[in-house]
């Protein structure tokens, strides 16, 4: 099995290739700090399984996300984040993830993904199962910034940590008035006026986490 890991923290390469080749005998790894090096690595050669950060330099995890999908369809994805399952499992499967796996997860539920989608299955943690089924049938209305798109929904969360806009166009590599830009239209699909009022907005839907 080929299995490439694409990361921006070193530690956490060295502890998934631990777990992981324990668990599958005669793996080999792929390793990528950021996201032009994980698109190269996937063109070039052949994988199994991309387990991926959403926390990358330069274009975030989810714009990568999209671009693996359209390029390889078929290849499975499994994002491996620090942020919980609220704010970005469903976003991640909408576009196009095959799992999703908090980093404070038990090891064994990453390996039980692993498993799951190498088998042309999808994997959510039994957490959020329970509460997509507890979900159905329900007529919710979506809350606002479920509406944003996926550039905008990480730029809100970047402001609502408190980050520059100098440091949002460095994080994206993005010029600031593109980030000013999405910064506008981030607080008219919100209805809101101000940072505070965004920062505000993120604390109370429980996205600061």
């Amino acid at each position: 099995m080929n299995i490439l890991i694409v990361d921006d923290h070193a530690v956490i390469h060295q502890g998934l290739r631990r777990i992981l080749y324990d668990e599958f005998e005669g793996a080999t790894f792929g390793e990528a700090c950021h996201s032009q090096e994980a698109l190269d690595l996937i063109r070039r050669e052949p994988w199994d399984v991309v387990i991926l950060d959403v926390n990358l330099p330069g274009r975030g995890g989810l714009d990568v996300l999209r671009q693996i999908r359209a390029e390889r369809p078929k290849l499975p994805i499994i994002i491996f984040s620090m942020h919980s399952e609220e704010q970005f499992a469903i976003r991640a499967l909408k576009g196009g993830a095959s799992g999703y796996v908090a980093k404070d997860s038990a090891s064994a539920l990453l390996i039980e993904a692993i498993r799951k989608v190498i088998s042309g299955g999808k994997y959510v943690s039994p957490a959020l199962a329970e509460k997509l089924a507890a979900n159905l049938g329900r007529d919710l209305s979506l809350a606002p910034h479920e509406i944003l798109s996926d550039r905008e929904f990480e730029v809100m969360r970047m402001i609502a940590a408190g980050k520059t806009t100098t440091a949002i166009a460095d994080q994206f590599s993005l010029s600031v008035k593109t980030v000013s830009t999405y910064r506008t239209r981030i607080l008219e699909k919100l209805q809101l006026k101000t940072n505070s009022q965004l920062i505000r907005y993120a604390i109370d839907h429980g996205l600061d986490r």
